[in-house]
């Protein structure tokens, strides 16, 4: 019910004395609304047995409405307003419910009253960490009132009071936006994370954001690829004030969103670190609870559209939508060309690896029996990576992200020659090369070579040499020689040297035909079809049953010959098809028979009925298409280019974390694309 002029007449006559402004009095009561929550706390501690009948949730509200009264009044005596705030709080509830402000009112308008000061403090009320008994445990206030800053919803600095909940029984910490609690034995304090708080801490000084300025930031850097200094840059320019934020805050508040909306979308609700990390740390350990190297969104294996699930087909479906065939089932037609399949006799010594059949082997159609489901991935490579150890076969971060070339245990390497195996000290602190003078000279034209242009500065030079090339004006202009000398009797391609560090070798994604991203990883050294397979086999270790009927990937016949290779008893020879997709199959060897027979994309002699469907176009015809979309992992790499030049500079702790955002928010994006067009599966697509 709304408050009528008559109510607030009584409470102000009751209450505050008559030489009180209007403008002070109406400030109070606004505080009070904000005070509601500590109100609840007060009221639970006080259910509990042999408690004080003011507890000091209640002298907190008392001492916050002296303050007020006393600070904003400076007419107003201290025993006056220690006075009002008494008989205030000794009615709190009674007038709250009064004159209807029986629940926390985040905003006000300013021109009528002073906006009352944010009270932080936990939703909790009992003790969750203590074991359940008749009484749950009340909690207790921890100490005296901060006064914190808060950026508001509204992106405005405003002042806010933050209280800390403490439980008396298990010394168990509550923030607005964690749980702070001791483990048993001498390990060091913990905390959990409280999911959706309205208030996120960036700063250990006391510096609080609103959870909508993180949702605003997000925005920025999906639509803009804005980094934590250009988002920090635009609000300290838009919003006005004493306080601003820095860049540390900014990343601060990137990462205690993104965690929590992480943690929910990998379903890992049980995530405890050390209490009060920096955000190095704060970020490691959300990366290893989610996936280091790589990792899987398990509510993909769930999803489903018409773009990536189709009803199992057969031969006898082509024909009866009018494809037509030449009676010769020895036919693969592929995307350029009629080619034959060899007979056995035919085949040559390393055509097709031993254990693999001549042909796929198609499920025969039974009548009105059941038809069964296939389901489609796409795999790709992105040459989009952090930098590592510059030492051979390591791995491992660096320790310094700015200049560094080394990881921890390399890092005394600063101090040897550069040009592997020479092992001699450098020539002075701070140098790459020992005093040989062919290594210097070597050196030197390394640097000339990598040091003066910028890599956009490079394909300038090229496409304008080739330009002038082509038009017969190869001497005129710069001219960009890409080759380095030799080193004595080593090549230059051949020669080993720690001059930089290196960087891991590609981002591998795998999705569904839909484009919902599934999960992803990291080639080291190069895309090999070992380290693909491992990727394969981490991402649906725990879904099996999820497995899809068809892989299509750039270098699926060098994989499957791998796989069976490797092992021909392998579970993903039984459950999926590896196909090349369509845009590279037409650069493979029409010669490699194990790429035309086993991973054509599109054959048409009906040996693969999954792959096509049959359309008809305005004026009647009809023709065959492929079924399922295999360049969306090229769609996504392309969406990932905007972010190229955030993550080559990040560290391997950052990238991993990133890219992780960068998956949730893309198969977010995705699924609200195929909602929008009416691409969902219909009701009762599982009926039949």
């Amino acid at each position: 019910m709304a408050v009528t002029v008559r109510d607030l007449i009584i409470v102000l006559e009751t209450f505050f004395p008559g030489h009180l402004s209007l403008h002070q009095a109406l400030y109070v009561l606004v505080l009070m609304g904000s005070l509601f929550p500590l109100l609840r706390l007060h009221q639970t501690q006080r259910r509990q047995p042999r408690q004080p009948r003011e507890t000091a949730w209640m002298k907190t509200i008392t001492q916050t409405l002296r303050d007020a009264l006393y600070t904003e009044d400076p007419l107003l005596t201290f025993d006056e307003a220690s006075t009002i705030s008494t008989k205030l709080a000794h009615d709190f509830e009674a007038i709250l419910e009064f004159i209807g402000l029986g629940a926390p009112i985040p905003h006000h308008p300013p021109s009528l009253v002073p906006r009352a000061k944010i009270i932080l403090c936990s939703t909790y009320t009992t003790c969750i960490r203590c074991p359940p008994g008749l009484h749950p445990q009340s909690l207790c206030r921890r100490e005296k009132l901060q006064e914190v800053r808060v950026l508001d919803a509204d992106f405005t600095w405003q002042d806010a009071y933050l209280f800390v909940a403490h439980c008396p029984a298990c010394k168990t910490d509550y923030l607005p936006d964690k749980i702070m609690f001791k483990p048993v034995g001498d390990q060091p304090k913990m905390q959990t994370l409280i999911f959706d708080p309205p208030f996120l801490r960036v700063s250990k000084h006391g510096i609080w954001v609103h959870r909508k300025i993180a949702m605003s930031q997000e925005r920025a850097l999906v639509h803009f690829h804005a980094g934590w200094a250009n988002f920090t840059a635009w609000m300290n320019e838009t919003i006005k004030g004493d306080t601003s934020l820095t860049n540390r805050q900014t990343q601060r508040l990137f990462l205690e969103h993104f965690a929590r909306r992480l943690l929910l979308a990998h379903h890992v609700l049980n995530f405890r670190c050390a209490a009060n990390p920096n955000s190095a740390d704060f970020a490691a350990y959300v990366r290893d609870a989610i996936g280091k190297d790589g990792g899987v969104i398990a509510s993909s294996m769930e999803h489903a559209c018409i773009n990536c699930l189709h009803r199992k087909r057969y031969r006898v479906d082509l024909v009866s939508e009018g494809m037509e065939f030449d009676g010769e089932d020895n036919r693969v037609i592929g995307l350029d060309a009629d080619l034959e399949v060899p007979g056995e006799d035919d085949l040559g010594p390393g055509d097709l690896p031993p254990g693999l059949r001549l042909q796929p082997v198609n499920q025969e159609h039974v009548p009105n029996g059941p038809r069964g489901y296939v389901r489609m991935a796409v795999m790709d490579g992105k040459t989009i990576c952090h930098r590592i150890c510059a030492i051979g076969e390591c791995r491992k971060p660096l320790v310094n992200y700015k200049d560094g070339r080394f990881c921890r245990d390399h890092l005394g390497m600063h101090n040897i020659c550069g040009i592997i195996p020479c092992g001699e000290p450098v020539r002075s602190a701070g140098a790459l090369i020992c005093n040989s003078p062919e290594h210097i000279a070597w050196h030197n034209k390394y640097a000339a070579r990598f040091s003066r242009l910028s890599y956009p500065g490079v394909r300038r030079v090229v496409r304008r040499q080739n330009e002038r090339r082509e038009n017969g004006e190869s001497s005129i202009g710069p001219q960009l020689d890409v080759r380095l000398p030799d080193l004595g009797d080593t090549a230059s391609e051949d020669v080993v040297h720690t001059f930089r560090a290196r960087s891991c070798y590609c981002l591998q994604t795998v999705q569904w035909a839909c484009g919902v991203p599934i999960g992803w990883g990291k080639c080291y050294r190069s895309e090999s079809p070992s380290q693909v397979l491992k990727i394969l086999d981490t991402i649906w270790a725990n879904f099996p049953g999820s497995k899809p009927s068809f892989i299509a990937y750039d270098n699926a016949c060098n994989l499957l010959r791998h796989i069976v290779t490797q092992d021909d008893e392998n579970p993903w020879l039984t459950s999926t098809k590896f196909i090349v997709d369509a845009w590279h199959y037409i650069g493979h060897q029409a010669s490699d028979i194990l790429c035309r027979i086993w991973c054509n994309p599109a054959p048409a002699n009906g040996s693969q009925p999954d792959l096509l469907i049959v359309q008809e176009d305005n004026n009647g015809n009809k023709h065959t298409t492929r079924a399922f979309n295999t360049e969306t992992a090229e769609q996504l790499n392309s969406w990932l280019d905007g972010f190229e030049a955030q993550l080559r500079q990040m560290t391997d702790v950052n990238y991993d974390f990133y890219v992780h955002v960068w998956f949730m928010l893309y198969k977010e994006a995705v699924e609200e694309r195929i909602q929008s067009k009416g691409q969902s599966l219909p009701d009762d697509f599982w009926d039949v």
